[in-house]
């Protein structure tokens, strides 16, 4: 029923079209901000323009959930007009609101809107305010915010506010009532600036408008992509179409003849955008704009026009006359003025920057040498991570591309054998980084490092993102700590590729990271190990650790604290130890940003554990450990893939959370969030062993529904489809195996039993270790 008391059969308030075309990173968003109204008297037509992302995966999903939401899949891209015709043709809404599927709602807002549509006693349109937000967090309200006072009449005709023609004319600001929309037969046309003879037509159309003079609607602004106003296309072309439009209605509806000043005037401004704006026209068809905008002038010029004053007025002046060499001459020399007046800014801004190598200058004007792969790792450590499982699948796959590893100063002597490497800053370095055709990194290239036309850069991360990441840190000063947000997306703005192994972490790196890459759901390859390891791979890497045959091992691997200050421990690990017993041995692994530990190195020297945090590969260590104790380190999410129990201690969530900030809730305790036992404390921690919780019945279902989320592309081929794509410009081939086909690593428990080479221990647990015969089957050695 709805709030205003009508019965269950009744349509809804507010029918909200939201268009959708590769917004997977923003999507959550803009729908939940629908949904978690308090106004509740709405449907959702959803419609996926036939979006290569996952975004139309998104839509069912939360169609699944919330039956106020429908989704119409489109067989075809038709663009966002025919989009959101189509789903003018299902609205069963007494209004209907369009909604950008990048924007959001903010709270309360059709609760406003409803408040002050019953008290204009529902009117054909009401126009609301919105602000505009920027990725680095500001929002900037409609600076003609005043136009919308509502003082005066509550409902009233155009004509008596003419004025409303000079706000930003789209048609997400604006509720139109549905039954006003039918009777003219307002659709979108096909092309750019669809929204102009929509609102136009509309407005001039309207007899009763009434205003709402609050903040609605959150216009997200892009600062690459999304917006293809903003590219440079000939189809900004389409604009002379829409114009031609707007004309045609008011040729067929000569009462509305009055406002032919009007729209030529809006007419012109907005050609005149055009050709201004820097970036939306290719150079060579910059003259033939405008002159056909100046056809447009001529022909559609009212009778007696008064043409602005100042620069604008010497624009519509120059159109007049068809006089585009006047016109490029004026913006000459606007930009001249310009430029006089930031050289002094300029010179500051380069003076405090490091001047760079002139060698390097040199370089970068040489070929690229197009068979020439640079690599790094964790802020140029030793070979290791997606980076390395790339590089020797490129060895198989492309064996012409020479890969060359940077490093440390420090760490140049520790590069195994075999593999070339670069030192730094060195000469060799600026060479290699001037030239080479490949980047693939972790993290990201020094800032110095310039990305080349022809060059291709691969960022892979690091792990699955529950902690925030990029833009969203701005929210977090613990975790930022002095970062300039600014440098960090330029540095990404040289990737042209994105690796996950999820659709959270596409998801999430496309909304935090607002730049035009292409997002390559391949898997990570560091994880490929867990598909290909065989039993007497992990028996051998047992024995090198040091694990006694026959011992649970659990590895302990934390990650670092923002609030903190170096490695605090958060456990007490000989009383861990002890408590767990003799069958059990805890390997340990602090965060790579903390240095070498002696009470650690202490514990070891006494028995009591193993510490592993010098330990090179952590893919070895995940195949060593019977089970994994962590916090909110992404390790889980690459552990997951062995199918073995997760067990998470987290004595300091709400702390982290507020410090850190998360994608998720870890301890919600629901299927999908939680991995396995959680503890909150020591004792909490050691119960889980001792009562088997740690690998029960219950653990092992919500291990395998995080594993369902966030190992969706893990299958041990994640490696291949990266070279293919990228170093050979082939489709990321092969096709993702479905769960059912593939075979995880055998866990040590099974491994020991196929090779007979020890007797099992009885376990200590509920349950048995989840792990089938199968699993041994099939799979290869360890790579690297």
């Amino acid at each position: 029923m709805s709030e205003r008391g009508r019965d269950a059969v009744a349509v809804p308030r507010f029918s909200i079209i939201v268009p959708v075309f590769k917004v997977q990173g923003f999507l959550r968003e803009c729908l939940d901000s629908v949904l978690t109204q308090d106004h509740t008297d709405f449907e959702v037509i959803a419609v996926d323009d036939c979006s290569p992302d996952r975004s139309g995966a998104i839509l069912d999903e939360y169609a699944a959930r919330d039956d106020r939401v429908r989704v119409l899949h489109l067989p075809e891209n038709v663009g966002l007009g025919r989009a959101r015709n189509t789903a003018l043709e299902k609205v069963r809404g007494e209004y209907i609101l369009f909604l950008d599927s990048d924007d959001t709602l903010v709270p309360g807002a059709l609760g406003a809107l409803a408040e002050r549509l019953a008290a204009t006693a529902d009117p054909e349109i009401l126009i609301f305010d919105y602000a505009r937000t920027y990725w680095d967090g500001s929002v900037r309200r409609n600076r003609l915010s005043g136009l919308l006072d509502e003082s005066g009449e509550p409902v009233f005709p155009l004509a008596d506010r003419p004025q409303l023609l000079d706000l930003l004319q789209i048609v997400c600001n604006k509720a139109y009532r549905r039954d006003f929309i039918e009777k003219h037969g307002f659709a979108f046309p096909s092309g750019y600036y669809e929204d102009a003879p929509w609102t136009f037509c509309a407005l001039i159309t309207a007899q009763r408008i009434a205003l709402l003079d609050r903040v609605c609607l959150h216009y997200r602004q892009r600062r690459q992509g999304g917006n293809i106003l903003r590219t440079t296309s000939r189809k900004h072309f389409d604009v002379f179409g829409q114009y031609a439009r707007v004309f045609d209605y008011l040729d067929a509806h000569p009462e509305l003849s009055r406002w032919r000043p009007h729209m030529f005037g809006k007419m012109i401004d907005h050609y005149l955008t055009i050709l201004d704006k820097p970036g939306r026209l290719p150079q060579n068809a910059k003259a033939e704009f405008f002159h056909r905008a100046a056809r447009d002038y001529r022909e559609r010029v009212p009778a007696g026009f008064v043409r602005p004053t100042g620069v604008t007025g010497g624009k519509y002046t120059m159109l007049a006359k068809d006089a585009y060499p006047a016109l490029a001459g004026l913006k000459i020399a606007g930009k001249v003025q310009r430029r006089v007046r930031k050289h002094a800014g300029k010179r500051v801004r380069q003076a405090k920057k490091k001047a760079v190598n002139l060698r390097y200058q040199a370089l970068l004007r040489q070929p690229l040498d197009e068979n020439l792969a640079v690599y790094s790792a964790y802020w140029d450590r030793l070979p290791s991570c997606n980076p390395l499982a790339i590089y020797e699948k490129a060895k198989e796959l492309a064996p012409g591309v020479h890969g060359v590893w940077v490093v440390k100063q420090s760490l140049a002597d520790q590069v195994p054998a075999g593999i070339d490497h670069v030192v730094v800053n060195s000469p060799r370095y600026w060479e290699v980084v001037a030239r080479a055709k490949y980047f693939i990194n972790n993290v990201n290239f020094a800032d110095a490092v310039v990305k080349r036309e022809g060059q291709i850069h691969l960022q892979t991360h690091h792990g699955t993102p529950l902690k925030s990441m990029g833009t969203d840190q701005k929210r977090y000063p613990a975790a930022a700590k002095g970062m300039s947000f600014g440098k960090l997306l330029t540095r990404a703005d040289r990737w042209d590729f994105s690796l996950s192994s999820n659709q959270h972490a596409t998801e999430q790196w496309e909304r935090v990271y607002p730049c035009d890459f292409a997002s390559l759901d391949a898997g990570y390859p560091r994880n490929d190990v867990y598909y290909r390891a065989t039993a007497q791979d992990i028996l051998e890497i047992r024995e090198r650790l040091g694990i006694t045959p026959g011992k649970t091992a659990v590895l302990y691997a934390p990650t670092m604290r923002d609030y903190q200050v170096g490695y605090v421990p958060r456990l007490d690990l000989e009383k861990i130890s002890r408590e767990l017993g003799d069958d059990f041995v805890l390997l340990v692994r602090t965060h790579y940003f903390y240095g070498e530990n002696s009470r650690l190195q202490e514990l070891q020297e006494r028995g009591t554990l193993i510490d592993v945090s010098g330990h090179p590969v952590v893919e070895e260590l995940c195949l060593a450990a019977d089970a994994l104790i962590t916090d909110y380190s992404s390790i889980m999410f690459d552990y997951a893939n062995l199918d073995r129990p997760i067990i998470n201690y987290a004595d300091d969530w709400d702390t982290y959370r507020r410090s850190r900030g998360v994608t998720f809730h870890l301890l919600s305790g629901k299927p999908g969030d939680t991995p396995g036992v959680i503890a909150t404390t020591e004792d909490e921690l050691i119960d889980a062993f001792r009562s088997g919780r740690w690998d029960d019945e219950r653990a092992t279902e919500l291990r395998a529904a995080f594993r369902d989320r966030f190992c969706q592309w893990d299958d041990g081929h994640a490696a291949e489809r990266v070279v293919r794509r990228v170093f050979l410009g082939q489709e990321a081939t092969p096709e993702v195996l479905p769960k059912n086909q593939r075979t995880v690593a055998p866990s040590p428990r099974t491994a020991a039993a196929t090779t007979g080479l020890t007797k099992l221990p009885t376990p200590r647990t509920a349950g048995d270790d989840g792990v089938s015969e199968a699993g041994v089957t099939g799979t290869a050695g360890v790579s690297g």
